[in-house]
């Protein structure tokens, strides 16, 4: 077992953004994140060098992107009680919805893309009805699961990700 300090899981995202003090108002509005206060540090030109959240049992560390560093989307999943209200809150802030709830394997998935470029992965997991893939026979190509939903999630995605695009340069 690999030794992680208190309040850390083995793996810890880490955004950098554009306006990190605005994602962070959105994360807090958006998931009920919890900001560790203590744990933000303001460099010499005044953006955000690190920065923590607590979203549920995970912390997601976030800096403001310096002038000449490039464009680096997140890409994130998030489970959540309820992928509906989390859409909704994510939208009143300004995000664009990409994938509208579908059932995927028994889950449910939506996606959206914040104001700052990220795209999200929002899901619900429903217990009873989760995917057994135990007795699934492997296949390099995932259209042998094809149904429209998939096809409908797949879609989605290859437009999310061709329109990523830096904010500094719309």
């Amino acid at each position: 077992m690999t030794a992680t300090p208190a309040g850390s899981n083995t793996v810890n995202p880490f955004i950098i953004t554009d306006s990190a003090a605005e994602l962070i108002g959105f994360l807090i509005d958006v998931f009920g994140a919890a900001d560790v206060p203590e744990a933000r540090t303001a460099d010499k030109d005044g953006l955000i060098l690190h920065a923590e959240l607590r979203l549920g049992d995970s912390l997601l560390s976030l800096a403001d992107r310096k002038p000449d560093w490039p464009f680096t989307p997140a890409l994130t999943r998030v489970y959540v009680d309820d992928v509906a209200a989390t859409l909704a809150r994510a939208e009143a802030r300004g995000a664009r919805i990409v994938t509208r709830p579908t059932d995927f394997f028994g889950d449910t998935l939506a996606r959206f893309q914040d104001p700052s470029g990220n795209l999200w992965w929002v899901y619900r997991h429903e217990l009873a009805a989760a995917q057994d893939w135990s007795s699934e026979e492997s296949s390099d190509d995932w259209s042998s699961y094809s149904t429209p939903e998939l096809e409908y999630i797949h879609e989605t995605l290859m437009e999310a990700m061709s329109s990523l695009r830096d904010p500094r340069t719309r």
